[in-house]
């Protein structure tokens, strides 16, 4: 049996990709310590995992939930911009404080968030294998796919090409930051330098929680690369409180607009505004942001709570109206409910955008946000067939690709045999 670390930012939204997988390498003998900074502690070990701190300096207790929330005040450019400042300072702290953690702990193989890609520079330095867990949208770059900061439509034609490379020479410029931590660290490790991004990644196994069906047409992904669906329904979660005698039988339209980037109370008032006069029931969770007796009075009366049993929500959901956070993406489309987008900030608008692709929902942009376009896009979806049966048939894609257990497949393979596990076979 082996020894895995995780190495994965301490936010929910992260951990709730990875702990299914531990879960699984559990069952099957194997021994799980996620290594983070302080603030994962409680929830990893409710999980049941082994926990090794690492950057306690850098963030000590509470200190990363106070920068997401300043974070969550922020949207577009200013939030990628502070999302990099902070993800480099994550990097820091792994790669000073891991080598050290996984040799005294007898760790054997890393599985790595594509976010933390530092963390397959630690496992060369080391000496162990490691994979590519892909907990956001997939990060590889490829000419025909827009950045994912972008809500770019996919134009696989030259000037969309064209479009793209610009727009991946101001990403590389954003996250300079960052990546001038890591090359200091191969340098100081006699590691080799490669100016690709696509090559931090893992040569054994990359491995995306989204079905291929949520994925632009790729020619460039690796034979490596596997597409298994999402993993959130393969793990418990802390029980949520809520009124469900308020449910009044209407259709039922749940806005979320998650944990991280939804400090942004304007867009909650303009959302309550655009249902108010449909036949339906706001149910609205703020995700932590406030309380719902801190908000005004907001039109339509909806069902305001400070955080909902979203699993349970959104089996009962007729269309859902997100940020585009990948984590509720997934669960909306394993229960074929049809969404809104409004993303904020880093890779929502490439997660927007991909709904829109899909034809399981309509992308209103936060830059463009109002209380008639949303109440457009939402009637939109609310009232044509087609984005229920595109959302049904990610749905099938989603139940066909194997989730938890094959990734936890192909992690195995991968770390057994030393050798790529190649997708098809």
């Amino acid at each position: 049996m082996t020894h895995f670390g995780i190495i994965c930012p301490a936010e929910s939204g992260h951990l709730n990709t990875f702990i299914p997988l531990a879960r699984e390498l559990l069952i099957r003998g194997h021994e799980v310590t996620v290594i983070t900074s302080l603030d994962a502690q409680k929830k990893t070990i409710a999980a049941g995992l082994e926990f090794q701190p690492i950057g306690e300096d850098i963030f000590p207790p509470g200190s990363l939930k106070e920068r997401f929330t300043e974070l969550g005040k922020l949207s577009g450019l200013a939030a990628l911009k502070y999302t990099i400042e902070l993800f480099k300072d994550i990097a820091t702290s792994v790669l000073r404080d891991a080598p050290e953690v996984i040799k005294e702990n007898g760790i054997e193989a890393l599985l790595v968030d594509q976010t933390s890609s530092e963390g397959g520079t630690v496992a060369e330095f080391v000496g162990i294998p490691f994979i590519t867990i892909c907990s956001a949208v997939v990060l590889n770059r490829d000419p025909d796919i827009p950045p994912f900061s972008t809500t770019w439509k996919y134009n696989p034609t030259w000037s969309g090409r064209l479009r793209n490379n610009l727009g991946y020479q101001i990403l590389t410029r954003i996250v300079k930051p960052r990546y001038d931590v890591l090359k200091s660290y191969r340098q100081k490790w006699n590691l080799p330098l490669d100016s690709s991004v696509n090559n931090l990644y893992s040569t054994l196994a990359q491995v995306s929680h989204q079905p291929a069906e949520l994925e632009y047409p790729r020619k460039i992904l690796p034979k490596c690369f596997h597409f298994t669906g999402p993993y959130h329904y393969s793990a418990k979660r802390e029980p949520v409180a809520f009124p469900w005698e308020k449910l009044t039988g209407q259709p039922l339209i749940y806005a979320s607009m998650g944990t991280l980037q939804n400090r942004l109370i304007d867009v909650f008032e303009k959302i309550a505004s655009a249902c108010e006069e449909l036949d339906a029931q706001l149910v609205m969770t703020l995700g932590g942001s406030a309380t719902p007796e801190s908000l005004p009075k907001l039109p339509g009366n909806p069902l305001v709570v400070s955080y909902a049993p979203q699993l349970e929500i959104l089996q009962k959901a007729t269309l859902v109206i997100t940020h585009g956070g990948m984590n509720t993406v997934l669960e909306s489309l394993t229960n074929g409910v049809p969404m809104v987008a409004i993303p904020v900030a880093n890779d929502q608008p490439g997660i927007a955008a991909r709904i829109a692709w899909t034809g399981a929902g309509e992308v209103v942009p936060l830059k463009k946000l109002s209380v008639e376009k949303l109440q457009k896009a939402v009637k939109q979806v609310l009232i044509e067939d087609s984005y229920k049966k595109n959302a049904l048939r990610l749905q099938e894609g989603i139940k066909q690709a194997g989730g938890v257990k094959k990734a936890v497949d192909i992690i195995e393979q991968a770390v057994s045999t030393g050798e790529p596990v190649l997708a098809g076979m």
